[in-house]
């Protein structure tokens, strides 16, 4: 999170908005109500700090089997300690939540983040593989239509 506040320091806070999908729509989020800009949240993680705490260690990596990742205990504290930043921005928010992601559970995700503008997909998958659908909405929201 660091790295990415220290990447948009220099920009319009006034002209942006962020968009994440799943971990990164939960570090989305968590950015837009420091700073205040619009965003948009595709099938965003709700409680990463629960959910990844039976991943720390080493694994291969989800496109190359051959690589390795390792996800340290430290990165538990660190996304709980997100979770409990305070808010200061209620900022424009959309949120595109399938019903039929196969890694999240598309009612907490609704529970967490319906209380704006949602759009709740019947089907689909965790990386929304029908996104171009979406896409039309999601540039209306973000006033680039």
């Amino acid at each position: 999170m660091n790295l990415i506040r220290q990447g948009i320091a220099s920009w319009p806070t006034d002209r942006m908005a962020v968009v994440g999908s799943s971990l990164g729509g939960f570090y989305a989020h968590v950015l837009a109500r420091q700073i205040g800009c619009p965003v948009v949240l595709l099938n965003p993680a709700v409680h990463p700090a629960r959910d990844l705490t039976g991943y720390i260690g080493e694994h291969p990596a989800w496109h190359d089997p051959g690589q390795r990742i390792h996800f340290d205990a430290a990165f538990i504290d660190e996304l709980c300690d997100l979770e409990s930043t305070p808010v200061r921005h209620q900022p424009p928010m959309l949120a595109l939540i399938a019903k039929g992601d196969e890694v999240l559970d598309w009612r907490e995700m609704l529970g967490a983040y319906g209380s704006d503008r949602v759009r709740l997909i019947e089907g689909s998958d965790h990386a929304i593989s029908d996104f171009d659908t979406y896409l039309p909405e999601i540039l209306a929201f973000l006033q680039l239509a």
